[in-house]
């Protein structure tokens, strides 16, 4: 026979009469005082939780999707988690201390997590910061800021953003889950509310009409839940103004927020940009209104070229980015490419990144140094790049020591070029027929690699022209083979196509090739640092060009693209530039002849294609998916865990004769298995009837009540006795009596949680 269902409360209320020991109606008997001090964790985390969700909401609009939303939830979710479990473990200490303990704890968490996800890579185990991942936060809190002011919405979700919005929210929603358990509603409600305007405030945007809606309805809900659960507020008086002020303050919101003199108009003076190493361009390419991302300082008369990434591997459809080994700054750059009969020349450059968001930090090539950054900045000696997979470029001050390599032109022209690396494992690429085909005629009468490479750098510049609109009116971009056909018939593209073109003739020529995304030469201004000369480099000014690799002298880069930089000449005297500033030595200033290039693909949330991101340069990371499921899954489960830790609490006192704490731990096992309960009963009403309703052992059950009875009627100092194994038994029958439906909602959802206590009421349905 299943345990009762229906309304029992009756027969408990009966039983009660027959045994003449009812409890009085406004009496609270001692055996109901452990569940009063449980005065509920779980819904005010939820609330607290909600509250922090609804004031981040606003920033999605002014903000692209990205690791910051995440890393707000995370810190939100972990955050109303460990306040619920901490008030569970706590709720017997003294108040003062209970929330001290539990802000502490909600800190550290707040700090590891944060730590976890921005920088953990510089933290002990991960989740322990050290001064440098103290270092890291404030480089990108200095990148943030500059997004923030220079930028204009939406800003691209950058590492700096995520770690500033992230320890915002953390502190906010430590102070709504604190505000919401001690019924502070209003302070909530006007804490959300001020947090989650600045966004429309800030930007002057159009009014969110669905936010003030949801902040109304959380309103109403807040005033309503302090209404209900305040001990000393009449019931139905704080009931009713609640829903009264709640149904106002939404109605309000609907009706005056459309008026609002707002507009749409957008502050700042121009957004960065986030560079990956794709080359898929599209759109991001032809935005207008560009903006200076960064600085260099050099004693030179130009201003090098600067490169982030190289990109060896085609596939047929796009190029793959280096992948190699990362090692310490300590460690160098790696051995030098160029012969000690080459000429050489050292040089230093000093770079400030101001709105460029990426993991790659722009360098002369080739770099033998760097001083300025964090440690972790890795090398990557393969292509003598600065990567990182957690801290941004943005904010960055550094000096770069490189070398300048000066073949003469007898030389270059007496070493023939790398033969293309083959890789057996895979099957050689498919190129179309006509650019094998072209690249023979247009270098038909060059006689050694280094000028047929000249002649093919001459044939783009003369014969073809630099346009950002061609590939989309004649239908096609990239840097696919199909696609360097197609421009190679067009005549006419951007610089991705151009260099694209170059790589694939100069493989068809049997030559190692590689495509670098960099920027090209600033442009000189009036400042001065000391004796350096300032150059300004500006997001348009994003570029790629082909480097050939020349044993004994390294990687030699040309410049294909029609009007764009400084084409590669060496003389018979000395270079007229290669090596550090570029493909060649760059005038003064890089003005184009035609509308110039903002080169690799701008990251502005593409969802492209999933070939698309495999030109990405991080690594597949896992921990993102698990914090994310981790996350849900510790909502979804906070109910239970909560339930569980109190019930472990319980059954410990229970052990050392704690009868209010098994009596409590009874009842509550009660209304979670949807058993009728009344505040009336008393313990031997309510033992008898869960005896005969749900054959709960009759020895085990009169163990509990006496001890019950003896803790309320006895003189104090009676000897305790074990309750734990009593009431684990009764527990059991009464489980074993219920169905499984009912078992997994009393697990998932325990009803004690949420429900309220009320002495009057006959049963807790």
């Amino acid at each position: 026979m299943l345990c009762p269902r229906g309304s029992e409360s009756a027969m408990f209320r009966a039983e009660a009469g027959r045994t003449g020991r009812t409890t009085p109606a406004r009496a609270t008997p001692t055996w109901h005082r452990e569940h009063e001090d449980a005065n509920g964790v779980v819904a005010p985390a939820i609330l607290a939780a909600v509250a922090g969700l609804v004031a981040m909401w606003p920033y999605t609009s002014v903000i692209e999707p990205g690791a910051w939303s995440f890393t707000v939830l995370a810190v939100i979710v972990m955050t109303a988690a460990t306040g619920a479990l901490m008030r569970t473990w706590t709720r017997r200490r003294r108040e003062w201390l209970r929330d001290l303990t539990t802000f502490a704890v909600q800190l550290a968490v707040a700090v590891a997590v944060l730590t976890r996800l921005i920088a953990g890579d510089s933290a002990f185990l991960g989740i322990v910061p050290t001064p440098t991942t103290f270092a890291v936060f404030r480089t990108l809190a200095a990148a943030a800021w500059e997004e923030i002011a220079f930028g204009s919405a939406p800003l691209e979700a950058t590492a700096g953003l995520a770690a500033v919005l992230g320890a915002g929210f953390a502190l906010v929603a430590i102070l709504l889950d604190h505000l919401v358990s001690h019924r502070s509603a209003i302070l909530a409600i006007v804490l959300t509310g001020v947090l989650g305007s600045v966004p429309m405030i800030v930007t002057l945007g159009d009014t969110n009409i669905v936010w003030f809606v949801l902040l109304g309805i959380l309103a109403l809900v807040l005033l309503r839940f302090t209404a209900r659960r305040h001990p000393l507020a009449p019931r139905r008086s704080s009931t009713s103004l609640a829903a009264g002020v709640g149904v106002a303050a939404l109605a309000v919101t609907i009706v005056i927020a459309p008026g609002l003199p707002v507009s749409a108009s957008l502050a700042g003076t121009g957004a960065g940009i986030t560079v990956d190493a794709s080359l898929r361009l599209g759109d991001d390419l032809r935005q207008p209104n560009p903006v200076e991302v960064l600085t260099v300082a050099t004693k030179n008369d130009v201003a090098p070229y600067l490169r982030l990434t190289t990109l060896s591997q085609f596939n047929g459809r796009i190029w793959q980015p280096d992948r190699g080994d990362l090692n310490a700054q300590s460690e160098g750059f790696g051995e030098p490419e160029w012969g000690e009969e080459i000429a050489t020349t050292d040089t230093t450059t000093s770079i400030r990144v101001l709105r460029m968001s990426s993991s790659w930090l722009p360098l002369p090539y080739p770099a033998t140094g760097v001083q300025g950054l964090a440690n972790t900045w890795r090398v990557m000696p393969e292509n003598r790049t600065l990567v990182s997979r957690n801290a941004d470029a943005v904010g960055n001050d550094y000096t770069v020591a490189s070398t300048r390599v000066s073949p003469t032109l007898e030389q270059i022209r007496a070493i023939d070029a790398a033969p293309p690396l083959v890789d057996d494992s895979e099957d050689p690429v498919e190129l179309p027929s006509v650019i094998g085909e072209l690249a023979s005629e247009v270098t038909a009468d060059a006689t050694t690699d280094y000028d047929r490479l000249v002649a093919l750098q001459t044939w783009f510049r003369n014969s073809f022209t630099y346009s950002l609109e061609t590939p989309v009116e004649e239908g096609f971009d990239g840097t696919g083979a199909d696609a360097v056909a197609r421009f190679l018939e067009e005549r006419s593209g951007y610089c991705v196509h151009f260099a694209g073109a170059f790589a694939l003739m100069a493989q068809s020529l049997d030559m190692q090739v590689r495509i670098v995304v960099g920027y090209l030469p600033g442009s000189l201004t009036d400042e001065k640092r000391g004796e350096e000369s300032i150059f300004s480099v500006e997001s348009d000014q994003l570029h790629s060009w082909p480097e050939v690799l020349f044993p004994g002298v390294g990687w030699v880069p040309f410049e294909p693209t029609a009007s764009l930089g400084v084409p590669t000449a060496f003389t018979a005297a000395a270079t007229e530039g290669t090596g550090t500033n570029g493909p060649s030595t760059p005038a003064p200033t890089t003005a184009p002849q035609a509308e110039q290039t903002t080169g690799p693909e701008v990251d502005r949330g593409d969802t492209g294609d999933s070939s698309s991101s495999n030109g990405a340069l991080r690594r597949l990371d896992a921990m993102p998916v698990v914090l994310t499921v981790a996350g849900a899954l510790v909502l979804l489960l906070l109910p239970a865990l909560v339930r569980g830790a109190e019930r472990g609490l319980r059954l410990r006192r229970a052990r050392h004769g704690d009868a209010g704490a098994a009596w409590a731990e009874l009842r509550d096992t009660m209304i979670d298995l949807r058993l009728p309960v009344s505040d009336a009963d008393t313990p031997r009403a309510r033992g008898s009837a869960l005896v005969r309703e749900c054959g709960v052992d009759a020895t085990e059950m009169r163990a509990l009540t006496d001890a019950v009875e003896q803790a309320n009627y006895a003189r104090s100092g009676a000897a305790a006795e074990d309750l734990a194994g009593p009431l684990r038994s009764v527990l059991g029958s009464m489980h074993a009596r219920s169905d499984r439906f009912t078992r997994t909602k009393a697990l998932l959802v325990p009803r004690s949680l949420f429900a309220t206590r009320d002495v009057d009421a006959a049963t807790v349905v």
